[in-house]
């Protein structure tokens, strides 16, 4: 697997941070009965509601794109609190995902806790796929808030 690269965000990739986003609801959108339209306009509202909130609710954290070979794949939310590495966000482009890519990124981020003495702790959709990934790399439930599962790895 070619070097991934990481770089801070910035107002310049908004259209690329709303296609990862879009990608990650593409599954839940098809079973609606909505145009495509309605899916797009769906997609910009829930995109900027997320993206102004981890910007006014997060503003230590490290908004980054990962890109390989330069180019752009996906993006990687982190926030360093006093007592766990949060992860907010961790997406690839779809076609980019089952690669090896996002478990090379949460093993370092995994390895970056073990340094610190840190958990790492991120919220996943119960029904989310990814929670398989999660749990075979060690991530635990540590308590169920409905709709999410918050998930906690110790180092």
């Amino acid at each position: 697997m070619s070097e991934l690269t990481l770089r801070s965000i910035t107002s310049d990739d908004l259209p690329f941070l709303y296609q990862v986003y879009a990608g990650t609801r593409t599954e839940e959108l098809a079973q609606t009965n909505w145009t495509d339209e309605q899916k797009a306009a769906f997609l910009q509202q829930q995109f900027a509601a997320q993206h102004d909130y981890y910007q006014a609710n997060y503003p230590a954290a490290r908004f980054q794109i990962i890109e390989q070979q330069g180019t752009p794949i996906g993006r990687l939310y982190v926030d360093r609190w006093v007592d766990q590495i949060r992860i907010m966000e961790i997406a690839l482009l779809p076609d980019q995902r089952g690669h090896g890519i996002g478990t090379q990124l949460l093993e370092a981020i995994q390895s970056e806790g073990r340094q610190v003495g840190l958990p790492v702790t991120i919220h996943v959709e119960r029904f989310n796929p990814a929670l398989r990934w999660y749990e075979r790399l060690g991530f635990r439930v540590a308590e169920d808030k409905g709709v999410y599962y918050f998930l906690k790895w110790a180092p």
